[in-house]
């Protein structure tokens, strides 16, 4: 039941049926074979939100049921002339039979019932909702390709600026600058179709297009596609990253999936901020890191406030302080404190890398 799809009732005339805009934008985007579960993601709204939602569209007839029982019958059209009733003043309708309660909504990956992490809030930014599944995803592309490409440029720019799901997620697909530019004119565009937008749109236009809304641009599923596209350009790049912490940007560095000219990228913006950044996010980089960070900051030093933060911890990681003792940087306090570190007095070979450091103590030197 956990995996529940709704599928709109075919028994019934889904335009007879008086639905409000939230439950009839939800009724677009159900395609018959996408779980519930992954509906938030695809609509924007939050679970409880769609449990409701999807409630009354069982109960109006306009989907099937979730127990694979026989669909309730389709009720009447309301027509103007139809009789109030004597209580109301409303159009009299018959009572739908009690339809049993839907599953509730499981996101997948939900972490309601997992175990505390000893991480705090701000030590990773948090992962973005659950992209449009494939399945959607193949049908909205299926559907530019089949209906909406062939048509002239200037029709298909006219349409996008006004025409709803799942034609309007369809034009994300689209190519042409000018289309990406209508559908972004749209009321009705949000942060799914911003995603798709980054995701799949190869034209440096159009993506400028995308992240002159500020909403859009500030989005993490929207920067985590535009990362990865190979058109998005290095200008945009440094203007959207140019802020943005400095894990961050590590992450970007060397993640596979972002092509190599904006990796390049991000390194130099890495080293930038590195240089004028917050000292507690120069620390959280080379601790959370074990020190790998310090490969693209070579010749890089620290100001007076971060080597004082380093140097009131306690090191244990091995391979943190090996890191530490290859990078040429590393000031001479921080090179003392380390010495004085359980894990250096029990493995003298870190003694040894320490000691070799051109900032050790003198007398550290000529010890050995």
């Amino acid at each position: 039941m956990t995996d529940w799809i709704p599928k709109p009732n075919p028994q019934v005339n889904l335009r007879s049926l008086v639905l409000s805009p939230e439950e009839g934008f939800v009724l677009s985007r159900l395609d018959g074979a996408t779980a519930a579960r992954n509906l938030p993601a695809l609509t924007g709204l939050p679970p409880e939100r769609l449990q409701g939602i999807l409630t009354r569209l069982v109960a109006e007839g306009a989907l099937l049921p979730a127990t694979g029982a026989e669909p309730p019958p389709p009720r009447p059209p309301v027509h103007p002339g139809d009789e109030p009733t004597a209580q109301t003043g409303h159009v009299a309708r018959e009572t739908p039979p009690p339809e049993e309660p839907l599953p509730p909504l499981e996101l997948e990956g939900d972490t309601a019932n997992a175990e505390p992490s000893d991480a705090t809030a701000d030590d990773a930014e948090p992962e973005p909702e659950e992209d449009v599944p494939e399945v959607a995803l193949g049908n909205f592309r299926q559907l530019f390709e089949t209906r909406l490409h062939p048509q002239p440029e200037d029709q298909r720019v006219a349409q996008a600026r006004g025409v709803e799901d799942p034609e309007l997620s369809a034009f994300c697909f689209d190519p042409v600058p000018a289309v990406i530019k209508a559908v972004l004119e749209n009321p009705r565009t949000g942060l799914a179709h911003a995603r798709l937008i980054a995701r799949n749109h190869r034209n440096p236009v159009g993506l400028e297009a995308l992240c002159a809304r500020a909403a859009f641009a500030a989005d993490t599923g929207v920067r985590r596609w535009l990362v990865r596209n190979p058109q998005l350009p290095a200008g945009l790049f440094r203007r959207l990253w140019s802020a943005r912490r400095l894990m961050e940007l590590h992450k970007v560095t060397n993640d596979r999936d972002v092509p190599e000219s904006t990796r390049r990228s991000a390194r130099e913006v890495l080293r930038q901020r590195f240089t004028t950044g917050p000292s507690e996010e120069k620390v959280e980089l080379i601790l959370n890191t074990e020190g790998r960070a310090l490969n693209a900051l070579l010749g890089l030093s620290v100001d007076g406030k971060t080597t004082s933060l380093l140097c009131g911890r306690t090191y244990r990681s091995p391979l943190l302080i090996q890191n530490i003792a290859r990078w040429s940087a590393a000031p001479p306090a921080l090179i003392t404190h380390l010495l004085k570190q359980e894990a250096v007095r029990r493995q003298p070979q870190l003694r040894m890398m320490l000691a070799r450091h051109p900032n050790a103590p003198a007398d550290v030197k000529r010890g050995g």
